[in-house]
């Protein structure tokens, strides 16, 4: 295979194949994390860090629509619900637990452990990805 096909592999169409799925979600994770800590930064940084947590809800919730999008258009092959509403509220409540782990975490890892807020996004991300794409492929995007 050489790297014109790999690339296509990788990149174009559906897949049910699980590792493209996993390497989409990481690029699709990865992106949806460039603009959740960017926001989170900007936010930060601008108007202080008296409201971290606050801003840390706003910025993974732009991390949520991003991660919704490539899921539905690029990462999953399958689609479990037939009714988008419900899809799209089941996906927002597993946004919404993965934010309550984002909130935790943050808080366990910035404020009672004493990290540096980005140093404690990161581990926070790692955990909360696992978490969001095993819920995700089990309820939303099964294999029928």
């Amino acid at each position: 295979m050489n790297l014109r096909e790999l690339a296509g592999l990788l990149f174009k169409g559906k897949t049910g194949d699980l590792r493209i799925q996993i390497f989409r979600y990481l690029v699709s994770g990865g992106t949806a994390f460039l603009v959740d800590s960017g926001l989170l930064t900007l936010l930060t940084e601008t108007l202080g860090s008296g409201h971290l947590l606050l801003w840390t809800a706003i910025a993974f919730s732009a991390g949520l629509v991003v991660t919704y999008l490539f899921s539905i258009f690029w990462v999953f092959d399958n689609r479990s619900l037939k009714s988008r509403t419900a899809e799209v509220l089941i996906f927002v409540l597993i946004g919404v637990s993965g934010l309550a782990l984002t909130e935790l975490f943050m808080w366990l890892f910035a404020r009672k452990a004493g990290l540096h807020y980005l140093i404690a996004k990161i581990i926070t991300t790692v955990l909360v990805f696992v978490w969001n794409f095993i819920a995700k492929k089990t309820i939303l995007f099964r294999s029928k």
